[in-house]
């Protein structure tokens, strides 16, 4: 489980593949706009990483980590990653996506949506309420005082013991919120969203959480 494939290589693909690498991973990793353009990435990520189309990214990871905007979620290719796990770090900014009205009533999750076109895949919520530049700088060793905490969510307990396992190894202490249908706890604009927590202070925040904003 030391290959990753990341789709999606802005500002958190660009830092989960980053701190992977940093961690003895090999990346595959893809945008929307083809392997050519990702020279200079690769070039900066070093030999540990490859550009790849979407589906050979998919392919080519033991899991993989969807990183793109959510109004794309469709593009993501089904087969390839049939019986995998999917960390999906995606967030709904309406103004970027258009308006989905069953994310806008609370009647749906955004990860929930990723794991009905995933139908085969087993889809984790994770890195999606923690700034870019702080995936590979606020990690600490496990038992260390205060240490930061990251919230997943998954329909699947193998999912949400790898990114358990993931999370603990970049330095972070995990919450997890349950399964995709409770994910909304930990998306935009609730108290959780993209700001330093430990633990206690993630769990409060959680239960602190409207359904819809």
């Amino acid at each position: 489980m030391r290959n990753v494939g990341i789709i999606g290589a802005g500002h958190i693909g660009t830092a989960v593949a980053q701190a992977l690498i940093g961690h003895g991973y090999t990346v595959t990793i893809a945008n929307s706009r083809g392997p050519e353009t990702l020279s200079d990435l690769i070039d900066e990520l070093g030999p540990s990483a490859t550009a790849a189309t979407a589906a050979d990214a998919a392919a080519a990871g033991d899991y993989v980590v969807v990183t793109i905007p959510l109004k794309n979620y469709r593009a993501v290719p089904v087969e390839p990653l049939a019986g995998k796990i999917v960390i999906d770090t995606n967030n709904y900014y309406w103004e970027r996506d258009g308006h989905f009205p069953d994310l806008d009533n609370g009647t749906a999750t955004v990860s929930g949506l990723l794991q009905e076109h995933l139908p085969t895949s087993k889809v984790a919520k994770g890195f999606n309420h923690i700034g870019s530049g702080e995936i590979g700088t606020t990690g600490s060793p496990a038992g260390s005082p205060d240490r930061r905490a990251l919230a997943t969510a998954s329909d699947f307990p193998e999912a949400i013991e790898l990114v358990t396992a993931l999370y603990n190894e970049l330095g972070f202490d995990t919450v997890n919120v349950g399964p995709l249908s409770e994910s909304w706890r930990v998306e935009r604009d609730r108290p959780a969203y993209v700001v330093r927590q430990n633990r206690e202070e993630l769990e409060a925040n959680l239960a602190l959480a409207p359904r819809t904003i």
